[in-house]
């Protein structure tokens, strides 16, 4: 095998953000750029020659392109084997499971997540380490570090494309390639954890499920464990087929984009269940009839049921969630005598809480939940978990949640996301509001909402010590009620602000007042205090979830 030294310049603006390196698509197809960002990567990771590493993606456009790219170079960097995902498909999750079942060394996941695909869509590459989670910010900080500084990258030249579409072994130059089943080791792990014989009695009883992939990779793992192996009938799975631009829907289970799955939930004779994954398969949106469960409130019911599942039957060491989640879930924890741990926003802040078993579920808002079983949120895994609970109680997923908030009090919530701002605007915008921060505290807004503390969170991680700061700007108010304002690192163009609102109801009789009206003076006093308007020019946010 010939190895080409290909002389380079850095591009700006290579540093991997919560989940990766994401681009448009246009922007990863310059010559060099995939390039330079690779072999940073390799340059990043010590006694890497000889090494196993898993590979694949969603299957979004660019994806076989860029699999091909990586495989030439990870023969010319001395790599040992590539385990990469039959047809360049892996989901997120199955990366983590592949990583910490077969002992490789690390994976290279090609996913913008639920960000859109197709030519003129997103792209991106993050890094997982050998416990199958994401590259910790000792790792993306010093793969950036070589970004700004890289000369040259190294490629197998005058060696034929690798077939990556039937599985098996073969070889490029001195490198093992071996083509897996992208499904099988996932759905054995999920066999160990799940009552498989209680669901396919659900299903055989007549239940009926709708679960929606959205033309993403989450279809053939959808495909393979309800209809397959729980026996769900033909059709329970739809959008299933993975497609380079996802159909032309925006693969984000969300109310906004999965109206689709959401009037095919609406009336008596709707299915039983409802679910949909995402992009890349890590997040999840749970549906029952006329009813839908927001992330929060779903990583709190699965965390107070959890010993009715097999794999969770001993009990949970403890539950984590990304600061600007409810506090759903704290009120479980609290009932369990086990701790819950409030960490910033990207999974890769759960992994340490996970590996020293201090953790055993965590969440995100953004649809993100997940547990001991790999090291990143998993879609498909929250379904069967919801499913499980419906086929070992009897109960609905209207009266699981509702028998939820009568034992725990209701926490409305909901995530208001203003995108596109022009990034200096933002960028101004939290600087004057941390800069309002010290006189905040007792000051009242929207009449008579009084604010108990004010900060900019900060995390210290309790297994190994690392700080973490400026994650968040909060408002913490008295009775409950609490505002967040963040930055999101998950977008392409320009900045999306996200602003949190949360307010707790004890009292019954008041959980079925709309979310929106139970929160209206908190969105009042987010304005009050932030001025989104003024900074931002726009009458509204984009998206409500």
């Amino acid at each position: 095998m010939k190895i080409l030294d290909i002389a380079t310049r850095p591009f700006d603006g290579q540093r991997p953000g919560t989940s990766g390196l994401r681009k448009k698509v246009g922007v990863f197809r310059q010559p060099h750029y995939l390039e330079n960002f690779v072999q940073s990567l390799f340059d990043a990771l010590p006694g890497l020659a000889g090494q196993t590493l898993v590979l694949g993606g969603d299957g979004r456009f660019h994806n076989r392109s860029a699999i091909r790219t990586i495989l030439r170079m990870a023969a010319a960097n001395g790599v040992g084997k590539v385990l990469v995902g039959r047809g360049g498909l892996l989901s997120t999750p199955a990366v983590s499971a592949v990583i910490r079942k077969r002992g490789a060394y690390g994976g290279i996941i090609l996913s913008a997540s639920h960000n859109p695909g197709g030519p003129d869509g997103d792209f991106g590459i993050k890094y997982n380490i050998g416990n199958g989670g994401p590259a910790p910010e000792k790792v993306t900080e010093a793969i950036y570090a070589r970004t700004r500084e890289i000369a040259r990258y190294l490629i197998a030249g005058d060696t034929p494309e690798v077939e990556i579409d039937t599985l098996g072994p073969r070889r490029l130059g001195d490198m093992q390639v071996d083509v897996i089943d992208p499904v099988a080791d996932y759905a054995e792990l999920m066999q160990g954890l799940f009552d498989f014989g209680a669901m396919r009695a659900w299903f055989a009883a007549g239940h009926r499920m709708r679960c929606d992939a959205m033309c993403a990779v989450g279809g053939p793992y959808a495909k393979a464990i309800l209809e397959g192996m729980l026996g769900a009938p033909a059709g329970t799975v739809v959008n299933g087929e993975p497609l380079e631009d996802f159909g032309g829907h925006h693969p984000d289970p969300n109310p906004v984009h999965a109206t689709g799955l959401i009037g095919a939930m609406r009336g008596p004779g709707a299915p039983d269940f409802g679910a949909a994954s995402d992009g890349d398969a890590d997040r999840n949106m749970i549906l029952g009839r006329d009813f839908v469960v927001t992330p929060s409130d779903s990583l709190a019911v699965l965390a107070a049921n959890a010993t009715l599942v097999p794999g969770y039957a001993t009990g949970l060491a403890g539950i984590a969630r990304s600061m600007p989640t409810s506090r759903a879930a704290d009120a479980v924890a609290g009932a369990l005598g086990i701790p819950c741990f409030e960490t910033p926003t990207g999974w890769k802040f759960f992994g340490n809480l996970l590996d020293a078993g201090r953790a055993t579920l965590c969440g995100e808002e953004s649809y993100g939940t997940g547990s001991a079983h790999v090291r990143e949120k998993d879609g498909l895994w929250a379904i069967l978990f919801w499913l499980n609970l419906q086929a070992a109680t009897g109960l609905s997923v209207e009266e699981l949640v509702r028998r939820h908030w009568t034992r725990f009090g209701r926490h409305y919530y909901s995530r208001h996301d203003w995108e596109g701002i022009p990034a200096e605007r933002a960028e101004a915008l939290m600087a004057e509001l941390r800069g309002k921060l010290p006189g905040l505290a007792g000051r009242e807004f929207a009449g008579a909402l009084r604010i108990a503390q004010a900060d900019d969170f900060a995390y210290t991680d309790p297994v190994d010590g690392s700080v973490s700061t400026g994650q968040g700007v909060r408002l913490l108010f008295e009775g409950g009620g609490r505002i967040v304002f963040r930055l999101s690192g998950t977008g392409t163009e320009g900045a999306t602000l996200r602003v949190y609102l949360e307010r707790f109801e004890p009292d019954p009789s008041r959980h079925d007042v709309p979310t929106q009206d139970a929160l209206a003076a908190l969105v009042a006093a987010a304005e009050a205090v932030a001025g989104i308007r003024a900074h931002t020019g726009m009458q509204g946010p984009g998206v409500v979830t």
